[in-house]
């Protein structure tokens, strides 16, 4: 079983970044979608089957496409229904605890696959064509991963495999302090202005980036991320400064 054309793709979790997943991989597999709070004919618009947990459990390749807050309990109620050998992917912003709960709570005899789409519903609906996706193996033949790494290279994504530790402290910075920008943006109550300038317009563009994603998503990639909080301290400690000479 590898991720190529045909296999069965199970996704849990129907948000519109699994419904993202299903629209671009149902044209070469078999999708089966379980998401209780989506209904059945939603997953069919973009060529997913409706199933219950077990039958998403037994497909070839399983994708979980939760909110990290989530994702601990649905590893423990998953892992009684998974076949061997198959494959389970997450796509959760944060990387070490994801991967640190996969390995504790999944069967030994599954394979693991930490990764990180950097692109969302909105960057990727037109294409994949350059859009950037992290891959951290966990627990994965070579054999394996170079067949995942061949399909989605075919899609024209751009692949940076690297550790989970590694991807948490760049994201802390990339994307963490990003979204805090954009949420701050979004407290002051920022709104275009007849009066502008190309760098205000490009503020006003990361606060509609953010103000897109949930807030749960925000909270979830600070809380779990072990590096996110001392990036926003030194963030706002270097904003302190910086008012600080003005006022000098």
């Amino acid at each position: 079983m590898a991720f190529v054309k045909n296999s069965s793709i199970g996704i849990i979790g129907f948000g519109r970044f699994g419904r993202l997943m299903a629209r671009y991989l149902s044209s070469d597999c078999q999708v089966l979608a379980h998401d209780p709070g989506v209904r059945p004919e939603a997953m069919a618009s973009v060529g997913a089957v409706p199933a219950a947990i077990e039958g998403v459990c037994r497909s070839d390749i399983v994708i979980l496409a939760v909110p990290i807050s989530h994702l601990q309990g649905l590893l423990s109620a998953i892992r009684p229904h998974l076949q061997q050998e198959s494959l389970v992917i997450d796509v959760c912003s944060v990387k070490e605890q994801p991967v640190r709960w996969m390995q504790e709570l999944l069967p030994e005899t599954v394979d693991i696959l930490g990764t990180h789409p950097m692109f969302g519903p909105d960057s990727a609906a037109d294409s994949l064509d350059g859009r950037k996706v992290v891959l951290c193996p966990v627990r994965i033949g070579d054999r394996r991963f170079e067949k995942v790494k061949h399909y989605l290279g075919a899609k024209g994504l751009v692949l940076i495999e690297t550790s989970a530790e590694d991807h948490d402290r760049q994201i802390a910075v990339s994307l963490a302090l990003t979204h805090t920008i954009g949420r701050s943006l979004a407290q002051f109550g920022a709104q275009p202005q007849v009066i502008d300038t190309e760098g205000y317009k490009r503020l006003l563009r990361i606060l509609e980036v953010v103000e897109n994603d949930t807030w749960q998503l925000f909270e979830d990639m600070n809380r779990y991320n072990p590096y996110a909080r001392n990036a926003r301290q030194a963030f706002i400690a270097a904003m302190n400064a910086i008012d600080g000479r003005l006022r000098g």
